[in-house]
């Protein structure tokens, strides 16, 4: 997974380990005075699950992309000095430590960096269609409850 020579969007889903430090270095420009890096990491317990022990991700493939660009237009409207913006999501199997997910935004002041990466990674989760499978010593399962994925207008209005 490498970064686009001429956009300052790098967005992707990879069946490979993230490229954290490379998403940070990425969008470091001359003007940018910061930079947030977000990393989903996956863990080894959750609500109710102890000791999980792997954790699976699957994703509309199709639909990943078109609404991961959204989510950063949306990210540009909100915070126009925002620079590059990354965001990478595995799939498959993400061994406990692995990054699941990664956000980097650049951006001249850190308010703006901040509240962009967090957009990002908030609305990610509520608009993109992937989907998380856990295994734990006694079981499995595809998240605690059902995931209905809305679009970006509906989460301003909530």
């Amino acid at each position: 997974m490498k970064p686009p020579e001429n956009s300052t969007t790098w967005l992707g889903l990879s069946k490979l380990p993230l490229p954290e430090g490379e998403a940070s270095r990425w969008v470091t420009e001359p003007h940018i005075g910061a930079v947030v890096t977000f990393s989903g990491v996956a863990r080894n317990h959750s609500e109710g699950r102890e000791n999980v022990t792997l954790l699976e991700y699957e994703a509309y493939e199709d639909q990943v992309v078109p609404r991961m660009e959204r989510i950063v237009e949306e990210a540009r409207s909100k915070w126009a000095t925002i620079g590059r913006v990354a965001l990478l999501h595995r799939i498959g199997p993400v061994d406990i430590g692995e990054a699941a997910v990664v956000v980097a935004v650049g951006s001249p002041h850190r308010d703006e960096a901040f509240h962009a990466a967090r957009f990002c990674i908030d609305t990610l989760k509520f608009t993109v269609p992937i989907w998380k499978r856990e295994q734990w010593e006694d079981g499995q399962s595809w998240g605690l409850e059902p995931q209905h994925l809305r679009e970006i207008e509906e989460l301003e209005q909530t």
